[in-house]
Order: C-alpha cells, then sequence, then structure tokens
C-alpha cells in the first residue's frame, strides 16, 4: 500500500515537451518495420505526385484561361487505318499496354513473396517489355505531332500552349517509363542470378532471402500507370 503510493507521488506529469517526444516515439515505433528502402520510395512517390499534380493544375489553367480554341483530342491524335479515321485509337492501345504491365507487375510481387525465381523474372521481364512497347508508341505519337506541325510554342490546330503542356507533362511521364524499364531489367537480373536468395552484395539486393526490391519497384510501377491514367483523362477525354 505505501510502496504504491509512493510511485504515485513520485511519478510526475508529463510536461508539453515529453508529451511531443512521446507522440514522436509512438510514430517511430509504428514505422519500425517498414524498410528504409520501401519508406524512401514512398517519400519519393509523394513528392512526385506534388510534381505530376502542379503540371495538371497548370494544364488546365492554360486551357481554361486561353482565348484561343483548344484542339480537338478526337482529331489531333486520330490514326488513318485502311482508309478509316480512328480517333484515340493508338492513346487507347498505348493505355491497355500499360495497365496491362500493372497486372504483371502484381503478379511478379505475388511470386516475389514466395520467392519462386524464374516466374518472377520472367514476369518482372514481361513488365519491361510492356513499359518498352509503351514508350515506343509514345515515340510513334512524338513524331506523327511534330511532323504534322506541333511544337512547344504552338500547333495547327488552335491555342499555342498545347504543344508545351503535352510535350512537357508526357515527356516526364514516358521518361518515369523509361527509367522504370530500365530498374525492372536490372532487378530481374538479380532475381534470376539468385542474388536475392544468396545476399550477395550489390544495388538493391537487401537481406538474403528477401525480394523486397520487387515489391519496391512494383510500388513505382503502379505510380507510373496511375498517373498515366489522369494523364489519359485531362489530355484525351476532356
Amino acid at each position: 500500500m505505501n510502496t504504491a503510493f509512493t510511485e504515485h507521488r513520485t511519478r510526475e506529469p508529463e510536461s508539453g515537451l515529453a508529451t511531443i517526444v512521446t507522440d514522436f516515439s509512438a510514430d517511430q515505433r509504428a514505422f519500425r518495420n517498414v524498410s528504409w528502402g520501401k519508406a524512401m520510395m514512398w517519400i519519393f512517390l509523394l513528392s512526385d505526385t506534388f510534381i505530376f499534380g502542379t503540371f495538371l493544375i497548370g494544364y488546365m489553367t492554360a486551357r481554361m484561361s486561353t482565348a484561343e480554341p483548344w484542339p480537338n483530342a478526337s482529331e489531333v491524335f486520330a490514326l488513318e487505318i485502311a482508309g478509316h479515321h480512328l480517333p484515340l485509337i493508338l492513346i487507347a492501345i498505348m493505355t491497355f499496354v500499360l495497365i496491362s504491365s500493372s497486372g504483371t507487375m502484381a503478379m511478379a510481387v505475388n511470386y516475389g513473396y514466395r520467392r519462386q525465381r524464374r516466374p518472377t523474372a520472367a514476369l518482372l521481364v514481361v513488365t519491361a517489355l510492356l513499359g518498352a512497347t509503351f514508350v515506343g508508341m509514345q515515340a510513334f505519337e512524338w513524331t506523327k505531332l511534330i511532323s504534322e506541325g506541333v511544337r512547344p510554342w504552338g500547333n495547327p490546330w488552335g491555342a499555342a500552349q498545347f504543344g508545351s503542356a503535352f510535350f512537357m507533362i508526357t515527356g516526364f511521364h514516358g521518361t518515369h517509363v523509361t527509367i522504370g524499364v530500365i530498374f525492372l531489367l536490372i532487378v530481374a537480373r538479380k532475381v534470376i542470378r539468385g542474388d536475392f536468395d544468396h545476399g550477395r552484395p550489390g544495388f538493391f539486393t537487401g537481406r538474403k532471402g528477401r525480394y523486397e526490391a520487387v515489391e519496391i519497384m512494383g510500388l513505382y510501377w503502379h505510380f507510373v500507370d496511375l498517373v498515366w491514367v489522369f494523364i489519359f483523362a485531362f489530355f484525351y477525354l476532356w
């Protein structure tokens, strides 16, 4: 009884600073099991979200404030195939390819959790090939528009801001896809060599028996696919 009373008397109430320290310590414990690489990828994706968001907000502002008519996407991005005028056919295929790559990436992460090297590496390569296909079709789209007179400072269909907004936003996204393809191939090579199984030292290898790099690449790739959905809606459907 006396002992309990003494402990109660010696326990002082926490000050405001001590409360803040306790709160931060609680957050640290909550994220203790999150790896450094995964946490850094989330921070990078958060910062990239602000950049893409700023670009898209700037695009909306330019489009709504211009006095000149904005080019019609159904005409600008149409293709002539066998004498038929097909609006947005290339963009639809590009979107299908990139969304499909998100599915193969999810399967690669799933097999990575199971530590199955061959299907994990194969699905990473398939994802990289789909990403490269997307970039190739985007290069074709750029070449077509440039040949038709689209420039960052003007275009033959209306508002001059269209060219600069299109090349900046789609080019920034295409750069992300290209970087992702390169790293997918790097991680696939490490998987097939067994670097994750044997814990070989090296870039992105991590701890023995853990395929965490595959999951980190999955976070990046799904983000790139999600951003394309917004670009597709703002640029091609609006």
